[in-house]
């Protein structure tokens, strides 16, 4: 997989900060996540984890729900699909970004992958085929997240908002900066990793007892004393999602996840 891409990050003072990827760090970071979410295996592109009731699509394992799904965490697949029909890709006659996922349950699903259904097999060759455009939309979506952090940044008065604003945003940058300014290619796979595992933070539904789980929350909760940017955040992830694990609904089962997690999101500082 070959791709370039830039990210324009926004800050508060609204002048565009821009950030020129090596195409080595680019397929880096997308070989990252493809490797976190389905081991890098093409058979991987389209899963349906049991407990789970929806599928997991593509190399960011992107949520997609079937018609009249109410789960409250966001579905990403069709923002997926609505970006490859902003850069004109070819998609199957009966996909688009109002497509629910073909298939009712996981039961029906697995079906049709073992009869490698029509559907199934246009859907299939449609992910492998465009690996690049989905790195380049985990890419897209952390150049919004960070704006759409900020916006989201409540407080009891605007000083205290604004504060909060600045200090969310300096440890953003810590991250993804070394010193010298330059993008830390590990401090990028940390950030931009993160948003597709669990998502900004922003969104109230993706909340148990009131409490989210996303890269807001991380930013929030990372120790500023831990001299070690990425030791801090991956701390912090940790703490988050055991913290989700605690709140989390018994019947889901999540708990099965709590290693899985635990060694994804520590992989952010202790990289090869």
């Amino acid at each position: 997989m070959k791709l370039a891409f830039l990210f324009l990050l926004l800050s508060t003072s609204l002048q565009a900060e821009t950030i020129n990827l090596t195409e080595k760090q680019a397929n880096f970071v997308a070989m990252k996540v493809w490797h976190n979410e389905g081991a890098g295996l093409d058979k991987y592109l389209i899963h349906w984890n049991i407990g789970e009731d929806f599928a997991s699509i593509g190399i960011g394992h992107f949520i997609w729900f079937s018609e009249g799904h109410t789960e409250k965490f966001h579905e990403v697949f069709p923002d997926v699909v609505a970006f490859m029909q902003h850069k004109n890709v070819e998609l199957p006659d009966w996909l688009s970004a109002d497509t629910s996922l073909p298939w009712n349950s996981r039961k029906e699903f697995y079906a049709a992958k073992k009869a490698n259904s029509e559907k199934y097999h246009q859907l299939f060759d449609f992910l492998k085929s465009t690996k690049g455009y989905q790195a380049e939309f985990l890419a897209q979506r952390l150049n919004l997240a960070l704006p759409k952090i900020l916006n989201a940044i409540e407080a009891k008065d605007k000083k205290e908002a604004k504060k909060k604003r600045e200090r969310i945003e300096q440890r953003f940058y810590k991250i993804l900066n070394n010193q010298d300014g330059s993008v830390n290619e590990k401090g990028l796979y940390a950030l931009l990793d993160y948003v597709n595992f669990k998502g900004e933070g922003t969104v109230v539904s993706e909340r148990y007892n009131h409490q989210g789980w996303g890269l807001l929350q991380v930013l929030e909760h990372l120790d500023p004393a831990e001299p070690n940017y990425l030791k801090a955040f991956a701390e912090s992830a940790d703490a988050m999602l055991t913290r989700r694990l605690k709140n989390s609904p018994p019947a889901r089962g999540e708990v099965r996840w709590k290693a899985t997690w635990h060694n994804r999101v520590m992989s952010y500082w202790q990289q090869d």
